[in-house]
């Protein structure tokens, strides 16, 4: 007897009509599709994993800031490129206050999404330097900045980082950057999707190769600060959020609004470029774009002028006033996002209960944390077939593969289940383990 909460054909019916013979080649937004079609056919309502949508209430600070700022009248006026004044002085004292790294104002950019960040920076380090053209990824990541690379048409190399950890990721890096070609390194801390969280020996082995062989390490902090076993919230106080910025001057941070602040819907990140590598001239970037030929005139005056002219007004007075709220200490910046590390122990739980297995599962000689993402398989299933297996059951994710990883096995993202829809979630897992335990 199967105890499939979805009718079986429904399921394949949309998969079929979005083109889908193989999940391992779906995109996050093809099973978010998917997944919307058949909620509406069948009535149900899954249990959603499959993409990191904040799932928490907006800051009421930004909120009010930004409908000030618009019945002031800034919708009239197109947005500076380089940003608002308060908005770069805040983000100045927000990465001293809680990363303890000192940039100035001008290096302070802020872009439509760390997206748009990420986009802009491959765009001008992959032309810094002829022969640099190539992006290494610390893997596993964020699938959409392969993506990336690929609509600009360069090159990238990737490596899985799980069995590369502490001083074993010197000699994976040096592997990669003695050969020249590569123009920066990317990789995400907390990680998405494994959750691992670098530790300062190893951002140090980052920062002292990224300064022998001249490459920019791109930072992205989209989950800033959330490695919730450690405070790292009071401004001015150790322990901060953990960077390269403290071992090398060749790094770009990216700073997410959407996660942190909860402020997705508005589009605002923050890409903050070290003082040294704002004001670097390189000829190349001269040959190519014109003007200046320095990476912070680049990127602002060329690559973010001719993608969308600057970031939403209203968007950056918003940001300015919930990151001088933090930098003043009348808000806890993660008073609002603590709430992802009970789902995710939680779900977590549930899942190995009911016989799914945690794919990185330690994070060097600790337990993986629990945040905003976790991996999981279930015996004798692969990432893809796996993925549609539980769309049967009323569950969506996405498989390993597309992140870079070598495991199999799925993401499961925690952002769209409150802990009111734990009993619905385990329900659907003792149906899943029913039909399939040996």
């Amino acid at each position: 007897m199967q105890n499939n909460l979805i009718d079986k054909k429904i399921v394949d019916q949309k998969l079929a009509a979005c083109g889908i013979s193989d999940m391992e080649d779906a995109t996050i937004r093809d099973i978010v599709k998917v997944v919307n079609m058949v909620e509406a056919e069948s009535g149900e309502k899954f249990i959603r994993m499959e993409m990191g949508v904040p799932g928490l209430a907006p800051s009421k600070i930004g909120i009010d800031a930004e409908i000030e700022a618009l019945r002031a009248g800034c919708a009239q006026f197109y947005p500076m490129l380089e940003g608002h004044k308060e908005f770069k002085e805040e983000g100045s004292k927000f990465v001293k206050n809680f990363v303890d790294i000192d940039i100035k104002p001008e290096g302070i950019i802020p872009t439509v999404g760390s997206m748009q960040a990420c986009f802009a920076a491959f765009m001008a380090v992959t032309e810094c330097k002829k022969g640099k053209d190539t992006v290494l990824f610390i893997d596993p990541g964020f699938p959409v900045q392969k993506t990336q690379m690929q609509v600009i048409g360069k090159p990238f190399e990737s490596f899985d980082v799980y069995n590369y950890r502490g001083e074993k990721l010197r000699e994976k890096l040096e592997e990669h950057l003695s050969k020249g070609n590569i123009a920066a390194i990317l990789y995400s801390n907390p990680n998405n999707p494994a959750w691992i969280c670098f530790t300062d020996e190893e951002l140090k082995i980052v920062g002292e190769l990224a300064t022998k062989y001249d490459v920019i390490v791109l930072e992205d902090l989209a989950y800033f600060a959330m490695d919730f076993r450690r405070d790292l919230s009071v401004p001015g106080k150790a322990p901060f959020q953990p960077s390269v910025g403290k071992y090398t001057d060749n790094y770009i941070v990216m700073i997410s609004g959407s996660k942190l602040f909860s402020y997705a819907g508005q589009r605002l990140g923050i890409m903050c470029i070290s003082d040294a590598l704002y004001n670097r001239k390189y000829d190349n970037l001269h040959d190519r774009f014109g003007g200046m030929g320095t990476l912070g005139y680049t990127i602002v005056n060329r690559i973010i002028y001719t993608l969308s002219s600057g970031t939403t007004h209203s968007c950056q007075y918003a940001m300015a006033a919930i990151l001088k709220a933090a930098n003043e200490g009348r808000i806890n910046i993660l008073d609002g996002v603590r709430e992802y590390a009970e789902r995710a122990h939680a779900m977590k739980e549930l899942f190995t209960k009911y016989g799914f297995e945690i794919v990185y599962d330690r994070d060097l000689e600790e337990p993986i944390a629990d945040g905003f993402y976790f991996t999981i398989i279930y015996p004798g299933f692969t990432g893809g077939d796996l993925t549609k297996e539980i769309l049967y059951y009323g569950i969506s994710a996405i498989p390993l593969r597309d992140t870079g990883s070598k495991k199999q096995g799925l993401r499961a993202c925690v952002s769209q289940t409150g802990l009111h829809r734990m009993p619905e979630l385990e329900e659907r897992l003792k149906r899943f383990a029913a039909d399939h335990t040996k």
